[in-house]
């Protein structure tokens, strides 16, 4: 069953992940703790032999090693490989949930789309959305080992109701080498074919959306089928993991704590146990079994897909919506605000403070201008404004003439460069006037200029 923790992190507390901390079930001391107990105990064994069992010659070729080794594990670039790679998995483990194909869209359209309260009518809705659901069963039968489990062989989907015996042997008779998935979306079409014919779909524009929503379900079943063939590439998976054992590995010897005595620059301590070595492995090393447990989530770990809870929602729920609810419609009633302007639903006690809070109307809803600078400017003071500027700048027209008597430019290339050296003129012009206002004026001195 898929751990879900939304709702107790629904609010940010103080220390609120804390009791996440707690759980065992889907974590990582879950996954991690035998790979940890086994690092730690080749460590403590390498530590023991150094101290009790070897000569002391032996003891200065061991320090010299360790102190060699713990050199050069820096080498190893971690951070950049594990996290470039957990992302890739992350973003990939969200696309194969989302391509997980779900008979909603379909059902709608068939149960306002294909007419007839009868029995043939029901027939037709019942079969059409059984056959969705066969192909959606067929497609995680081949990528889910937990849906495999539940059904191994085409005899227990045909005992569980997802298709016909007549049907069996038509779909065994249809020789092919390749996955035969997409065998009941044929069967699909050919029937809402027959049910267009006799007229139980009205017009064509209904038939067209009924194949849309039946060609985008296959679709995703395609991409899942494809997502379990294509893998992340093996050659990256492997460097990946050899980079993680090879670090820790090299960790072993030369995180060892050595003999204070000897004097070598960063061994003053001599605290037998490896804390930040460990609190190094935990993460590092749980952050590649997050890629592990994610690179192929049709699994049966805690936090894979639940594919047979899928599987029954679908089918009960697809075969309600075009069965019992076919035609069914509660009575049509007033609703209570029907009389009411302002309609506003009530609240409890524990959403009051909502109202207490004022209308959101905008980030410059609370702004202040002082009064004098609210007051609209008539253009002949502006005017006035602007040649007293001029007057105090002579090279403003200039500037002006320059960019009046610019050529238009006859290509894309220079097209662009003449507008980025219009722009620059014109903040060379902004630079010059202090006031950014024009009026119609300019224009006149600009023409006779």
């Amino acid at each position: 069953m898929t751990v879900t923790y939304t709702a107790r992190v629904a609010n940010a507390r103080f220390c609120g992940f804390s009791k996440l901390l707690l759980a065992w079930k889907g974590s990582i001391y879950k996954v991690l703790y035998k790979e940890f107990l086994a690092f730690f105990a080749m460590y403590t064994a390498i530590s023991i032999t150094y101290r009790f069992f070897l000569r002391e010659d032996q003891k200065r070729s061991f320090e010299k090693l360790s102190i060699y080794c713990n050199h050069y594990a820096s080498l190893i670039p971690m951070s950049f490989v594990l996290g470039f790679y957990v992302t890739l998995i992350v973003n990939r483990w969200w696309s194969q949930y989302r391509s997980i194909p779900l008979p909603d869209r379909i059902m709608c359209a068939l149960s306002g789309g294909l007419q007839g309260g009868d029995e043939r009518g029901r027939l037709l809705r019942r079969t059409l959305m059984r056959y969705a659901s066969l192909a959606g069963l067929l497609i995680l039968r081949s990528v889910s080992t937990a849906v495999f489990k539940r059904f191994p062989t085409i005899d227990h989907v045909v005992e569980a109701g997802f298709m016909t015996r007549d049907e069996r042997k038509k779909f065994e008779s249809l020789q092919s080498p390749y996955n035969k998935y997409w065998i009941p979306c044929v069967w699909f079409t050919n029937l809402v074919a027959v049910a267009r014919c006799e007229g139980r779909i009205k017009d064509d524009c209904t038939l067209k959306l009924i194949l849309e929503e039946l060609n985008n379900f296959r679709g995703q079943c395609s991409l899942l089928f494809h997502y379990d063939m294509v893998s992340v590439p093996l050659v990256y998976t492997q460097v990946v993991t050899l980079a993680v054992y090879s670090f820790f590995f090299v960790c072993l010897i030369g995180r060892q704590f050595l003999d204070p005595a000897q004097g070598y620059p960063g061994h003053d301590l001599d605290l037998y146990v490896p804390i930040f070595t460990l609190l190094q492995f935990f993460f590092y090393a749980g952050w590649l079994k997050v890629a592990e447990e994610l690179i192929n989530p049709f699994g049966e770990d805690d936090d894979d897909f639940e594919t047979n809870w899928l599987i029954d929602r679908n089918f009960q729920v697809s075969m309600m919506a075009v069965d019992e609810m076919f035609g069914d419609l509660p009575l049509l009633e007033r609703d209570r605000y029907w009389n009411d302007s302002n309609p506003r639903p009530p609240y409890t006690a524990a959403t009051l403070f909502v109202l207490r809070k004022p209308s959101f109307q905008g980030s410059t809803f609370d702004m202040t201008i002082p009064k004098e600078e609210m007051h609209f400017q008539p253009l002949e003071e502006i005017a006035e404004n602007l040649e007293e500027h001029r007057g105090r700048n002579p090279n403003l027209p200039l500037i002006n003439r320059l960019l009046s008597a610019a050529p238009s430019p006859s290509t894309l290339m220079g097209g662009a460069l003449m507008r980025r050296t219009s722009a620059q003129l014109h903040r060379l012009t902004r630079y010059a006037s202090p006031a950014p206002s024009y009026s119609d004026d300019d224009d006149d001195d600009q023409e006779v200029g």
